[in-house]
């Protein structure tokens, strides 16, 4: 499975991937003609997080107004930024109102690739993680990491597909972060993301946003391929603000 220009391998499928839209109040058409675009060029679109700057009503109003122009199929999860204003269920709401799928507890199959996320949590990667231990506070914050990756793990299961995309807005992989701070790591993700993907053989790439000066490519240690796709990573790459994968 592979990033592509524009052209995927017969027989496969073309994810168009974008992360981190940070939709606002006088984001007024700003994505439309891309969704145009991206219709014309890939089978799917994967929106990884952060989809509205604040999670605000409007502003998942303006998005979904934009989404209105998307022609093919598209699936989403939450980033943190869509929780700020405490209504993550009203962004969903409004989003599936105009035929967006939000991953989170539930999986979908299409063309016959399933799709799978969850938002995931913070945590940090490796021997960096953070562990349940000590203070109350910091079992909350840890149970709040397990419990994204538990859930990751039992919609990744749910599906019987030869081929699966998990999608995520914080990493999975320290790989896909390098190139921030290295004080905010733990911030980032959270390898019990990659340790629920790499459960499962089908699972055939990952991808994320949230790491706006992160690196594109990483790998899980089973070695699927993660794809950090933050629209500032994958415009630096590719020169647009998607990337395109062939599944």
């Amino acid at each position: 499975m592979t990033a592509t220009s524009d052209v995927a391998p017969p027989g496969s499928l073309t994810l168009a991937a974008i992360g981190d839209l940070h939709v606002n109040d006088s984001s007024h058409n700003r994505y439309r003609a891309l969704f145009e675009e991206v219709s014309d060029k890939a089978d799917v679109l994967a929106l990884c997080g952060d989809l509205t700057n604040f999670g605000k009503t409007r502003e998942a109003e303006i998005l979904a107004e934009d989404l209105r122009h998307a022609s093919i199929p598209v699936v989403a999860v939450l980033g943190n930024h869509d929780y700020e204003c405490g209504q993550p269920e009203e962004v969903v709401r409004i989003l599936t109102q105009v035929g967006v799928t939000v991953l989170d507890d539930q999986a979908i199959e299409i063309k016959g690739v399933g799709f799978a996320g969850v938002k995931g949590f913070v945590g940090g990667f490796g021997r960096g993680e953070l562990g349940a231990f000590g203070e109350s506070a910091i079992k909350h914050f840890v149970e709040e990491s397990i419990n994204e990756a538990r859930k990751l793990e039992n919609a990744l299961r749910s599906l019987r597909t030869e081929r699966t995309v998990a999608v995520l807005h914080y990493a999975p992989v320290v790989d896909t972060v390098q190139g921030e701070p290295p004080e905010i790591f733990p911030f980032l993700g959270s390898s019990r993301l990659a340790e629920a993907i790499d459960r499962f053989d089908n699972v055939k790439i990952a991808v994320h946003g949230h790491a706006h000066r992160g690196a594109f490519e990483g790998k899980t240690p089973r070695g699927v391929p993660v794809y950090n796709c933050a629209q500032f990573v994958v415009d630096e790459k590719f020169g647009r603000p998607y990337a395109l994968i062939a599944v």
